[in-house]
């Protein structure tokens, strides 16, 4: 028996706590809403579709937390970028909606970056006050009107489309935590975010430039946020304000509880897939039992918490 504490002690059980946690909640709504659809393959495959653009801005925010900074504001930068690109698709080939798309999230990004690395002023007021600005901007884009995307050929490649059958939107999921899992460990890009994130002195004493890794982070975020605008757009097949202002939480649980400490110098970009699939998969289940909105917001903070908790844990240990 001293044997067995003596071996928990030595394993860290709170990297696995997002694995376990997400074959948990299958295996409760399997058993329990398994005759009401869940393990269909439709439903299942909707989650994986559905959950597309929330782990691309997982992704983006494993970067700029594992650096040790925060960014709120990347859901404004989903609605700007969607619009900006419907707009654009409206009047030009598909090429120009796509850089307008993708444009707007890296500049947005390179403005929070600047802030935060060269101004020096704190990550999380930073982007609390762009996450309101750009917010505003979107609203005031298009005067609070959708904007309809009928480029078939932007729809196809971001949205309904298919390669050799398998669905865009995976393609894009499976692209986007390939390359971003390979950055994150295999290149030096990643290994100076993680040490800027551990001790930003000790890395800038060792070589490293810390203000660039920060805006570098910043722009990555932003970046992949205007790749989900995108996702969204295509996915719905037009563009509104409202487009990722629910994705907060979300993607900050998915991130948390999938393994990225919130005080820098660790991060997964698989844990964070996997935490956006579970998040989905959550949500999911939920409706399929009848809650509400609001239920679905208490169960997603009470996660979050939880998530907080353990990985604070893991830190003062």
């Amino acid at each position: 028996m001293q044997q067995l504490l003596e071996l928990s002690r030595r394993i860290n059980l709170s990297q696995y706590v997002v694995y376990i946690g997400f074959l948990l909640i299958f295996l409760f709504f399997a058993i329990t809403l398994g005759d009401d659809g869940f393990l269909t393959q439709r439903n299942l495959t909707n989650i994986i579709l559905q959950t597309a653009p929330t782990t691309i801005m997982a992704i983006g925010l494993v970067f700029v937390l594992a650096a040790g900074e925060i960014d709120l504001s990347f859901g404004s930068i989903v609605a700007v970028a969607a619009l900006s690109s419907a707009v654009i698709l409206g009047e030009y080939p598909l090429f120009y909606g796509v850089l307008a798309g993708l444009g707007v999230g890296i500049a947005i990004g390179f403005f929070n970056g600047v802030l935060v690395a060269y101004l020096r002023l704190p990550s999380f007021l930073v982007t609390l006050a762009t996450m309101g600005l750009f917010a505003g901007i979107a609203r005031s884009m298009t005067n609070l009107r959708s904007v309809p995307v009928i480029n078939e050929s932007f729809v196809g490649f971001f949205g309904s489309g298919s390669l050799f059958g398998v669905p865009s939107l995976l393609l894009w999921t499976l692209g986007a935590v390939a390359v971003g899992h390979f950055v994150f460990r295999e290149t030096k890009l990643g290994a100076h975010v993680l040490a800027t994130g551990d001790n930003p002195r000790a890395a800038q004493v060792s070589g490293i430039k810390v203000p660039r890794v920060r805006l570098m982070v910043m722009m990555i975020c932003g970046g992949l946020a205007g790749l989900a605008g995108l996702l969204y757009a295509g996915r719905l097949q037009a563009a509104r304000y409202t487009l990722g202002e629910s994705d907060l939480m979300t993607v900050i649980a998915a991130v948390i509880i999938g393994g990225t400490a919130l005080n820098g110098g660790k991060g997964t970009i698989i844990g964070a897939l996997v935490g956006s699939l579970m998040m989905g998969m959550l949500n999911n289940g939920l409706i399929l039992m009848g809650l509400s909105v609001s239920d679905q917001m208490i169960v997603r903070g009470v996660i979050i918490l939880i998530a907080v908790a353990i990985s604070l844990r893991d830190v003062n240990r």
